[in-house]
């Protein structure tokens, strides 16, 4: 799908123009007030507890739908931080892909991200557009995933074919010049209508506010369906999608200051040489479910999908200061050494079929709802060899200019990696208002390596076993109480290098992960509510570069907190999280009680929705996300401070001779604020992202 050059040049005049012509042509049928309600008490599909109810469900997860996703303004899973206060960022740069935070643990890109229940990569810019909803499981999970980071797990589910025909088309304008069309379409047919087809199409021109920084991106998803007789079902979908982009890298601290937020323009993007080149990150994805009903209590599902991914990797990467002998920050002076990096022609391909059971049957008085299956998975990556040379100094002012170097001159590494996974879980009714639930998965892992110059490199099966275990009992009025506690496990192998001597490539043991939860949730006619307290201890694995093990644990208790309250035209929700993270038990004492790098301690999210009687079809939303303090080095001695940030939006809804159109205008950063975004310590650098100035966005969208 290609967007018009005369739509590409669309400035906000022009857009405002836009939306008056449709305006004028429209006739405008006045709206009486309507209460719309939705699926309130939604299933969230990764937990592996099928259609059970969130407020029935012993752990804590969110779920951002595809409306919240427009009506908010999200452009990528990273902006899903402006909601839940369980996930923050963890080195979210413009024009590259997305990293999280969940619970203080960085979470793993290989290993905690679904597709429909089914492990991906998330090495890559996974598109929205298509999605029907994204879920976000907090918590341990190793009962759904063999190898993964504490902290939690990211799924996408896809809009796949609905009851009703949909005829959707948005297009969207957000400042400084990024123009957006999308549509999405639905049908049905057949004799009865046993067949349907969705179709998501969105081609974007990407201009953000920071310079340099333009690209482009596009999609095409189909996903269908046959309803075959003896209630069996058979569904596909594909997805393609390509972004190109020039990514923004961060700032840092200047010799030993962390310079102020308000003395850095955040639009400067260091990525800025006459030979940058852009991200490329191109990725195809398609997927395969047959399930059938082979009693009305008793199912079995196949489900099998592959997802290829492409890049090239590319920027002029900031990196240090040699004239001061700092490698971990900037100079004082506000200058670095900058190296040309590129990683050409990038491969990496995930394989994964499952086959699952799930039903209900009765032993005694005892009520359970059984699934048990197998998972197989197999993540391949293939490297050419890439460039990472020093071409001279740069600033943070953006304004020196350095000779490029592509010299492809050091080896990368390929990687193969398989898991076969067995599980089985049961939700045991004890009694009317008693649940006990069991889970267990059983996994084995393989992996192997070889450098591009043909050097082979750790090669090695290990198999581990991840229990889940909890317990709740309804009380009162649509009250739920519970306690759980579960495992998670990483896999580590000491760096097959000279300086590790006779321990290179050897396998550390499995380093499990354990969480302890308890929690609390609540329903009324006009409110909802949740809290719980965890304890999450991990295992840390530390490399002093001659020797590599597992070091005492990084520890994580927490209080987190969320609410939604509706009345009359009044909708508010939010939550706070308050979290310690802390360092235990190392060799070396004085890293004991140490805060992680770039983790707030604590985090407040508001979200509050009026709709207006005087204009009956028009909303107005008010979005607060306030942080608490960072670190900003290991040691703790460097810090930035928290920081408040204000949203605005309007949404109006009207009936025209187009069909249903939706307008929305939003502020992000009303306010514009100056502050540090976040403080990833990352590659052993430290980076600083600012908060993007104030944003302007428009849309409209029409339904037929």
């Amino acid at each position: 799908m290609a967007i018009p050059s005369s739509l590409l040049r669309v400035t906000p005049i022009g857009v405002a123009s836009l939306l008056c012509i449709a305006q004028a042509h429209a006739q405008t049928t006045a709206l009486e007030r309507v209460t719309v309600t939705g699926k309130g008490d939604p299933a969230i599909s990764v937990s592996g507890w099928g259609e059970l109810p969130l407020s029935k469900s012993p752990f804590q997860a969110s779920i951002l739908s595809s409306e919240q996703i427009r009506d908010l303004g999200v452009q990528r899973l990273a902006d899903i931080v402006r909601i839940d206060p369980s996930v923050s960022d963890a080195y979210n740069a413009e024009g590259y892909w997305d990293f999280l935070t969940v619970r203080g643990f960085v979470i793993d890109n290989q290993a905690n991200y679904r597709r429909d229940g089914l492990p991906i990569n998330a090495e890559t810019s996974i598109p929205l557009d298509n999605k029907e909803r994204v879920e976000i499981l907090q918590g341990t999970s190793g009962l759904q995933a063999g190898v993964s980071a504490p902290g939690g797990l990211v799924n996408f589910v896809v809009k796949r074919p609905s009851e009703q025909p949909i005829r959707h088309a948005e297009i969207a304008w957000r400042q400084a010049g990024s123009v957006l069309g999308a549509l999405d379409l639905s049908q049905r047919f057949g004799a009865g209508e046993a067949f349907g087809v969705r179709v998501n199409a969105a081609a974007e021109h990407i201009d953000p506010r920071a310079r340099s920084a333009k690209g482009e991106r596009n999609l095409l998803a189909v996903a269908g369906d046959w309803r075959l007789p003896n209630d069996m079902l058979l569904e596909a979908e594909f997805e393609t999608s390509h972004r190109s982009q020039p990514s923004v890298p961060g700032f840092s601290m200047l010799g030993g200051t962390v310079p102020a937020a308000s003395s850095i323009d955040p639009r400067i993007n260091l990525n800025n040489q006459p030979w940058s080149l852009p991200v490329v990150l191109d990725a195809t994805t398609a997927s395969l479910r047959f399930s059938q009903r082979l009693s009305p209590s008793w199912r079995w599902t196949a489900h099998a999908a592959t997802q290829q991914l492409t890049s090239d990797d590319r920027i002029a990467f900031p990196f240090g200061c040699s004239a001061e002998n700092a490698y971990d920050r900037y100079c004082s002076d506000g200058s670095f050494d900058l190296y040309d990096f590129r990683s050409d022609n990038e491969r990496r391909r995930t394989d994964a079929l499952e086959l699952a059971l799930d039903g209900s049957l009765r032993t005694g008085t005892l009520t359970h709802e059984l699934s048990t299956g197998v998972l197989f998975s197999r993540f391949r990556a293939r490297f050419d060899k890439y460039a990472y040379n020093f071409v001279g100094t740069g600033n943070i002012q953006g304004t020196l200019v350095t000779p490029p170097d592509p010299t492809p001159a050091y080896d990368n590494t390929d990687r193969d990696e398989r898991h076969n996974e067995l599980f089985a879980r049961d939700a045991i009714k004890l009694s009317a208002s008693t649940t006990a639930w069991l889970g267990l998965r059983h996994t084995r892992l393989s992996r192997s390596s070889i450098d591009t110059a043909g050097v082979a490199g750790p090669s090695y099966d290990q198999s581990f076993t991840t229990p889940w275990l909890a317990l709740s009992h309804v009380f009162g009025s649509n009250q739920l109480v519970y306690a759980s506690w579960g495992q998670g496990v990483e896999s580590y192998v000491t760096p097959k290098l000279p300086p590790y001597g006779a321990a290179a490539g050897q396998v550390l043991p499995a380093a499990k992960s354990r969480q302890v939860e308890f929690g609390l949730k609540g329903q009324a006619t006009q409110a909802s509510w949740n809290i719980a307290w965890f304890d999450i201890d991990r295992p840390v694995p530390t490399d002093t570069g001659s020797a590599f093990f597992l070091d005492g644990s990084a520890h994580h208790q927490g209080l987190v907190a969320n609410g939604a309250w509706q009345r009359g035209r009044w909708t508010v929700q939010g939550g706070v999280q308050l979290l310690r993270a802390r360092r235990e038990g190392a060799q070396d004492a004085s890293v004991n009680g140490l805060r992680p790098a770039n983790v707030p301690a604590r985090t407040l999210k508001l979200q509050a929705r009026h709709d207006l009687a005087a204009l009956p079809g028009l909303a107005l939303q008010a979005d607060l996300l306030a942080e608490g303090n960072r670190m900003v080095l290991p040691d703790n001695s460097a810090r930035v401070p928290g920081y408040a940030r204000v949203d605005a939006g309007l949404r109006y809804a009207q009936a025209s001779s187009f069909g249903h159109l939706v307008w929305r205008a939003g502020v992000d950063n009303l306010l514009d604020r100056r502050a540090w975004r976040e403080s990833p310590y990352q590659f052993g650098h430290v980076y600083l992202f600012p908060l993007a100035p104030r944003t302007l966005r428009l849309s409209v969208e029409a339904s037929l």
